[in-house]
């Protein structure tokens, strides 16, 4: 297993120094010379500048083929803050495969002047366009950095910097393929990931919808078996299509299956689903597309299962994004596209177990009956549920309480509210249909009082309490964190989080505001939070953010002692900090 690389950057405070004190006679472009040769991407600084090693990095912009860069060489002198930097010229060595005609680089680097008013630029990216031949089809040897006459002394420290803090990192050089017993054992765990990802709330309302694909087409449990497999294989090739994708590109598939855009459509198919299962309306295809899905003899009902497992996969996407985002996490640090593809699948496939299951034995059940009628409408209730549930972090308090009194309401209904109960069963159903109808009224009051903005009924105290979740956290400043950390010996805590972010919401209510977790933080930990969507975009990239919310542990010195994605119970967080912290003692 590879280390994951973690880039501390400080754009911010950068370009409000370079604003106001850069050197008019310094151009971060004009006065650093690129150029490709023998090899190497080469990048070279005057007399009284240097590079900072944390920033140098050379990908391919677009077109066919892989590129990979390799070891950086040693870094000639460090800055004040212990960051390795180079003066002269640095050559950053690279590799491909697949390349064609002529490739374009995209060379980032941060230049930084010296002496007195030296400062640090914000990191500047070029296009380099170099021929696919010169690129060495494979690993090229390091070489040395070439220093100008001018250049300072090994052990000269550079002028302050009022720019970026940034840990010192290692650039790892071309990837190697994963051994064949790692393999399997990383795709074990995938595929158990995938399995624990089925018992997630968002895939609850797609049981119910597998079993009415599957069991309305009859054949028995061999027939639901094939069927609910075909489903499965639909959504394995959509999982697989998306993590390929992220991995090529550094998408965040987690972070996007957060945002309203995404979790609002799917809450309306899910509130439209529901309908359907209350009896409403039906859903259905256009007769011409259904009869070609279809099939005929043995073939009937598999192109309507497959496509039906291509458009199920992403729906479960805002509760299994975290999980994903971790797998993407790992592919990005291998650096392997077709591993991401393959992890991916694995992990579809283990998320399939439960529709198998489910597809199979529904296959077997009666078609009609009351029964049926009864059940439906149950599973009806859940899929609605679920789409309130959905949106719960994204809506106004009182549109939250207006969509669980109408799903209360909903369920009154289908318990018999208005029927008549007969037998015990039937009053069972009653007792609950009135207790359903309760709680939606006292919902209803709620929703009017936050419309309103009045207060209609006496609230708890732990209710009516200010939240000071985030009292004595930094905000956005992850230099100053890293500072405070290093002079009071603790760790840097560092929540990221995005303000459309449902699970980030979650970790503010349940998580932070624990008191034991409290106690440790206060004890141990400099806490801050850093919005990587909007306010500090610099730091997505480095820190490798690809959902939110993304935990991470840092040492004093920047260095990442853990990772944490998605939202955390109290308990399981204050486990995840006590570990990290106490494996790095």
């Amino acid at each position: 297993m590879r280390v994951l690389n973690s880039f501390l950057l400080s754009l911010v405070l950068a370009v409000a120094a370079w604003a106001q004190r850069a050197d008019p006679s310094f151009d971060p472009v004009k006065d650093v010379s690129l150029r490709f040769e023998k090899g190497s991407v080469v990048v070279g600084t005057p007399a009284g500048s240097h590079l900072k090693a944390a920033f140098m990095e050379v990908a391919k912009k677009e077109g066919p083929g892989t590129l990979k860069m390799g070891k950086l060489p040693p870094t000639t002198a460090k800055d004040e803050i212990g960051d390795g930097i180079w003066h002269g010229q640095v050559r950053v060595p690279v590799s491909g495969e697949g390349l064609v005609g002529t490739v374009r680089l995209q060379v980032t680097y941060q230049p930084c002047t010296e002496g007195e008013g030296g400062v640090c630029y914000p990191p500047t990216t070029r296009t380099l366009e170099v021929k696919a031949a010169d690129i060495p089809g494979t690993k090229p040897a390091v070489l040395p950095v070439e220093k100008t006459a001018e250049a300072p002394k090994a052990d000269t420290q550079a002028a302050p910097a009022p720019a970026a803090v940034s840990a010192p990192v290692a650039v790892s050089g071309t990837p190697s393929s994963p051994s064949h017993p790692g393999l399997i054992w990383s795709l074990l765990l995938v595929f158990l990931a995938g399995m624990g990802a089925s018992l997630t709330p968002c895939v609850y309302p797609m049981i119910p919808i597998t079993m009415a694909i599957v069991g309305a087409k009859g054949g028995g449990k061999a027939r639901g078996f094939a069927l609910s497999a075909v489903l499965v294989l639909g959504m394995a090739v959509t999982y697989t299509t998306l993590g390929v994708l992220a991995a090529k590109s550094g998408a965040a598939f987690g972070a996007f299956a957060q945002k309203p855009a995404f979790l609002i459509p799917v809450s309306l198919l899910f509130a439209a689903f529901a309908l359907s299962l209350f009896g409403a309306f039906e859903i259905a295809l256009p007769p011409s597309l259904a009869m070609k899905l279809q099939g005929d003899g043995s073939r009937k009902g598999f192109g309507g299962a497959f496509l039906m497992g291509l458009v199920l996969g992403p729906l479960s996407a805002p509760c299994v994004g975290p999980v994903i985002g971790a797998v993407l996490v790992g592919i990005a640090q291998q650096g392997i596209v077709w591993l991401g593809g393959l992890q991916l699948f694995v992990f579809a496939l283990g998320m399939g177990m439960l529709f198998l299951a489910v597809g199979t034995f529904s296959a077997g059940l009666p078609k009609s009956g009351e029964w049926l009628t009864r059940f439906k409408q149950v599973m009806g209730l859940v899929v609605l549920g679920f789409a309130a549930w959905n949106v719960r972090l994204i809506v106004p308090a009182w549109a939250n309480y207006a969509m669980w009194t109408f799903v209360m309401l909903a369920g009154a209904a289908v318990l018999g509210l208005f029927e008549a109960a007969d037998d015990m069963v039937g009053q069972f159903r009653k007792a609950l249909a009135i207790l359903m109808l309760v709680i939606g009224a006292l919902l209803s009051i709620r929703m009017v009082e936050g419309f309103l903005s009045v207060e209609l009924l006496p609230r708890g105290g732990t209710a009516a309490a200010a939240k000071d979740e985030h009292s004595g956290w930094m905000e956005q400043d992850l230099e100053g964190a890293l500072a405070k950390a290093k002079a009071g010996r603790k760790v840097v805590l560092v929540d990221i989080y995005a303000e459309w972010c449902a699970q980030c919401k979650e970790l503010d209510e349940k998580t932070w505001p624990e008191a034991g977790v409290k106690q440790w933080l206060a004890q141990n930990a400099v806490a801050i939070r850093i919005d990587t969507d909007a306010k500090r975009k610099d730091l997505a990239a480095k820190l490798q953010i690809r959902s939110y919310p993304t935990v991470i542990l840092l040492d004093g010195e920047g260095k990442e002692l853990g990772r944490s994605l998605g939202f955390q119970k109290p308990e399981t967080m204050l486990a995840f900090l006590q570990g990290s912290a106490g494996a790095a003692r």
